[in-house]
This record gives structure tokens, sequence and C-alpha cells, in this order.
């Protein structure tokens, strides 16, 4: 009887969950025009009808992606750190390159990505989202450059995200050009630029 009632109560949020999950890969697979309720519905096996029961459209649901994306991207950021060496300078550079590894360096995640920002502009709960994402990348970034002895930290910030993004973004796109372990020493030169000279 235990087991029944618990499994009443998870279903729920597995549908859910399904739903969410579905709707980032119909969105990767065929963009913001080809992602709707039949396409959703039709990749998590289930009617319609029950996306309507769990969200208010296509467009809750794919914040709903994208949000779940951000939680999955900084869960292995912050995996990165916990398995960083405790020196401060090792640890940012734990940071800041555990975005050219797997989970985070995955052509899949870079076609639901561009349907994201494909949005921003338009559709206001994306844009809060993304700020929000963009936002604690730079602020746990910051503190990170803080302890590492770096003095412009707001500044540093902006220029090293711009320049994970760029080299992310090219590594999905074309891995033949240039590897993981390239865009790692990339980010440690640019990295050098902003910290004080080592002892």
């Amino acid at each position: 009887m235990r087991s029944r009632v618990a499994f009443t109560r998870a279903a729920p949020d597995v549908r859910r969950q399904d739903l969410v999950a579905a709707a980032e890969v119909v969105l990767a697979r065929e963009g913001v025009g080809g992602t709707s309720v039949r396409a959703i519905c039709a990749q998590a096996g289930v009617s319609p009808g029950l996306l309507r029961h769990y969200f208010e459209g296509v467009d809750e649901l794919i914040a709903c992606a994208y949000e779940a994306v951000g939680q999955r991207i900084d869960a292995a950021l912050e995996a990165a750190l916990a398995a960083a060496p405790p020196a401060p300078r090792a640890r940012l550079l734990a940071y800041l390159t555990a975005s050219f590894a797997p989970p985070v360096l995955d052509p899949n995640l870079l076609a639901a990505w561009i349907g994201f920002w494909s949005l921003v502009k338009t559709k206001p709960r994306i844009a809060a989202i993304h700020a929000g994402s963009y936002a604690d990348f730079r602020a746990r970034l910051e503190r990170l450059l803080a302890e590492a002895g770096a003095r412009d930290t707001r500044t540093a910030a902006i220029a090293l995200t711009a320049t994970v993004d760029g080299l992310w973004l090219e590594l999905c796109l074309d891995p033949a050009t240039f590897g993981p372990d390239e865009a790692a020493a990339i980010i440690a030169r640019a990295l050098e630029a902003w910290l004080p000279e080592e002892a």
C-alpha cells in the first residue's frame, strides 16, 4: 500500500520532467518553429491534453526546459569545482574549463541552446532566465577570481565569460578546428592577464 501511494505522488513529477526533457529534444532537433504541443507530446509519448494539464502552454514548457538545462550546467560546473585541487587558481581554471567537457560540451546542448537564445529578445521569461543564469555564473566567477588575487573581478568575469562562450560555441560547431585541451590552454592564457604574477 505504501509503495502505491509513493508511486502516485511521484508520477506527476515524472510526467512533468518527461515533458521538459521532450521539449529540449524537440527544440534541439526542430528549432523554435518546429517546437509545438504535438511534436513535444509525440516525443514524450503522451497526449496533448497532458501537456496542458502541467503547463499553460509551449512557452511555459520551453522556459522550464531552459531552467532545467541551466541547472544541469550549474551542477557540472560545481562538480568540477568539487573535484579541483584546493589552490584558488586551480579551482578557477577548473570552473572555466568545465565547459569544454561533457556534459556541457555537447552538440545537442548547443542545438537546444540556440533555440533558447533565439527567444531571449521576444520572450520576457526566457530573457529573465538567461539574465539570471549568466549573472549567477559571473558572480561565482568573480568570487573565484577574488580568491585567486584578481583586482578588477567584474570586468575579468565579463571577459572570461565571453571567451568561454566563444570557445564552447566553436567547439560544438566544428570540433575539427581545435579540441578541448586547446580550448583549456587558451582560457588559461586569457586568465593569466587578470591575475597577479605568481611568486
